[in-house]
């Protein structure tokens, strides 16, 4: 780890694209900030987008911007994050997501150095130099035809591969010790050692899911622990659950294709929260105007109105419609206890 560090910190002074590949969970955001931080652009603005987190439709606009008109919605003109990345850095991550007809695009950024809004009639000049994560081999997604070739030619300037974390067991114990220490202040609660049953637990684990697994084993463990130290009772880890094998039927013996890692970040939460999630993210890339978020949702607007006033009353903010101020906060109590329609914007 230390030797990916030393070549982070030596092309963070240059202006090349660096791609940065490795497991979900091994740290590839943090690893680009450190290289933001550390190049001649760390006092411009550091932007981040997650290409897996949005459809199509609605990543082109985040990335591009687009003027007032452009589609049935947009009431304004909007930045893209290219332009808000403007003298400063740009992380694309999970780029491997990305549709072939977007890659089209980005590549003509990266060769000419401007980007145009969606709507727009010139192109805008932008000055921002280009990171990329993925946990995709994508050589081989060229292979298969889903990534461009001349593209991952510009992106992989310099390739920094993060190890998976059970591959350095030295960083495993200083990792958690600073996540202790980071969530014991900001729980205002005393910082405890690991004790040694509780260190032996953290280095014999297999972590599949990396430093954002550890991250959250420790954050619970801060939370759980009793006494002057945190003991092993305070460790609850993940365990594989085990596989009873079955014959495999003709079916399953076709490959399956790869999922997402969008998907996978989605597994174990609620439907109805990623419902929820997925609603108020749309709405607000809409600048809050509901007939355009109900097509792209594929939904009724009549529907969409009746969930953002279950969201309302359950407490969450909702953006308000164009042209309207959004209501004045109320205490989470009260949000939730105020009856539909009662004094609330209408949705």
């Amino acid at each position: 780890m230390a030797a990916v560090l030393s070549r982070a910190e030596t092309v963070a002074r240059a202006e090349a694209s660096v791609l940065i590949t490795g497991e979900s969970g091994t740290g590839k955001e943090v690893l680009a900030r450190h290289i933001h931080r550390h190049s001649r652009r760390a006092n411009g603005p550091f932007v981040a987008l997650n290409c897996a987190a949005l459809p199509e439709t609605l990543l082109e606009s985040e990335l591009f911007g687009h003027e007032k008109g452009a589609f049935s919605g947009a009431v304004a003109a909007r930045r893209g994050k290219f332009e808000q990345a403007d003298g400063g850095t740009l992380l694309l991550d999970e780029i491997g997501e990305m549709d072939v007809r977007l890659q089209a695009k980005i590549l003509r950024v990266l060769q000419e150095r401007e980007v145009d809004r969606l709507g727009g009639t010139a192109p805008v000049k932008v000055d921002v130099r280009i990171l990329a994560a993925t946990n995709r081999d994508l050589g081989a997604e060229v292979r298969a035809g889903r990534f461009r070739e001349d593209l991952l030619f510009r992106l992989r300037v310099v390739s920094l591969r993060l190890p998976a974390l059970r591959d350095r067991a030295g960083d495993i114990l200083p990792i958690a010790e600073h996540y202790a220490a980071r969530y014991a202040e900001a729980n205002g609660l005393p910082h405890r050692p690991f004790a040694p049953q509780a260190r032996a637990m953290l280095l014999s684990h297999p972590w599949p899911g990396n430093v954002r697994e550890l991250e959250n084993a420790v954050h619970r463990a801060v939370l759980l622990a009793e006494g002057d130290e945190i003991g092993p009772m305070a460790i609850e880890l993940d365990q594989p659950l085990p596989s009873v094998p079955e014959p495999a039927t003709a079916a399953e013996t076709v490959p399956r294709p790869a999922t997402p890692a969008g998907i996978v970040a989605l597994v174990g939460r609620r439907v109805e929260d990623v419902e929820r999630d997925l609603i108020l993210e749309t709405l607000g890339h809409c600048l809050g105007n509901r007939t355009r978020a109900a097509e792209i949702l594929g939904i009724s607007i009549r529907t969409l109105r009746n969930k953002l006033h279950e969201y309302r009353a359950a407490g969450a903010s909702v953006p308000a419609a164009p042209g309207q101020a959004p209501p004045p906060a109320l205490p989470g109590a009260l949000s939730a206890m105020m009856p539909i329609g009662a004094g609330a914007e209408p949705v």
